[in-house]
């Protein structure tokens, strides 16, 4: 029996299970149709950011960003180039700390940009500051479960 993932939608909360093998193909929410895991960045809001921070079982990247952070703004193409090419053995998401003032304040966010590395529903590792993919991807790979050429 295939061991199965479970992911939450970004777009509509629901939780999804996905069998294992099945990553790479693609999958979409059962109930909105929304990519689940394709290597492209999400964007989270509160509820979505809590839910997935809970509950995925894959590790959960999140930015934490504002759009007035030049540096935030010049890291965004090298976070998403992380998220292509580390996907889908990680989910990659972005928060914006100025709509969601009460979450960076929950989490601690003291300036951004920030990286807070998620999995099984508590925080893992942290990384401050303006990084090319190169680091990005060198600071996740280690907590990765499996190898990501």
């Amino acid at each position: 029996m295939t061991s199965q993932v479970k992911l939450v939608c970004t777009e509509c909360g629901q939780a999804n299970r996905i069998p294992e093998n099945r990553l790479r193909s693609g999958p979409r929410c059962g109930v909105c149709g929304a990519a689940l895991a394709d290597g492209r960045v999400l964007t989270l809001d509160a509820l979505s950011h809590d839910k997935a921070m809970r509950t995925d079982d894959l590790p959960l990247l999140v930015d934490y960003w504002a759009p007035w952070c030049g540096p935030c703004l010049r890291m965004a193409p090298e976070f998403e180039s992380a998220a292509r090419r580390l996907g889908p053995a990680i989910r990659f998401a972005r928060l914006n700390t100025e709509d969601h003032p009460q979450i960076s304040a929950r989490v601690g966010i003291r300036g951004i940009p920030a990286l807070v590395l998620y999995h099984g529903g508590r925080e893992i590792a942290r990384l401050s500051g303006l990084r090319p993919a190169a680091e990005i991807e060198n600071f996740v790979r280690p907590h990765l479960a499996s190898p990501v050429s």
